[in-house]
């Protein structure tokens, strides 16, 4: 990919390539979400992308969403928290996000909950590896999760998210994710939603039934020079 394309061509090349990917699954590329994840870029590449149609926004960290959030609350977007979540900044993303793709223990739950706000959209977390220190909840973990997010107020369960692991066939981890999420739609029949697929390897995990991609660098370009 050539370091000079615009972002509405990277955009373009990118919407293009999932309604493929959906095409050749026997799917709708309209029953798939895509998520710019911003992290890094300044607000005006947010303004940038909601003049080229994007209204799914992704963040990771939430010091540098929130101020995202507020210099861009004038735009009609809907902000999608895709990162590690601490418990203790739970209350302070919950105002401005309409999404939380990152749930994977009971205390982040526990934390989401509200009885009196707007309901807020809950992925829970798979983790794919043997690695503990990894986010996520293990597989084997998952339905004690669900029946906790099931039983709180204020959060709806849409479905699961994972991260294919380095080192393995991207397809093949979502095919095991596409299973686990098989298992939770016999708990929670509402929560069919599957968050997967980034810059490297979303076509295999729209093929595997991705509904939600958190895509990065392939449409926003290279991260700009923090230093």
């Amino acid at each position: 990919m050539s370091h000079d394309s615009t972002l509405a061509e990277r955009l373009a090349r990118v919407d293009g390539a999932i309604a493929d990917a959906a095409r050749e699954s026997g799917r709708s590329p309209a029953e798939i979400t895509r998520i710019v994840v911003t992290k890094f870029h300044p607000a005006a590449l947010v303004r940038e992308l909601v003049e080229l149609g994007v209204r799914d926004v992704g963040e990771n960290r939430h010091q540098e969403a929130v101020a995202k959030a507020a210099e861009c609350a004038d735009l009609d977007l809907r902000w999608h928290f895709v990162g590690q979540l601490q418990s203790n900044k739970a209350r302070a993303v919950r105002r401005y996000v309409g999404a939380v793709h990152s749930v994977d223990r009971p205390s982040l739950l526990r934390a989401l909950g509200d009885d009196e706000a707007p309901d807020l959209d809950c992925f829970l977390e798979l983790n794919l590896t043997e690695d503990p220190g990894r986010g996520g909840v293990r597989p084997e973990g998952l339905s004690e999760l669900a029946e906790l997010a099931l039983a709180t107020p204020g959060i709806r369960l849409r479905g699961v998210m994972a991260v294919a692991p380095l080192g393995e066939e991207p397809r093949a981890a979502f095919a095991r994710v596409r299973a686990v999420s098989e298992q939770l739609r016999a708990l929670a029949p509402e929560a069919t939603a599957i968050s997967a697929g980034m810059s490297g390897d979303f076509a295999a995990a729209i093929r595997e039934g991705a509904t939600h991609l958190r895509i990065g660098t392939a449409i926003t370009g290279k991260r700009p020079d923090r230093g």
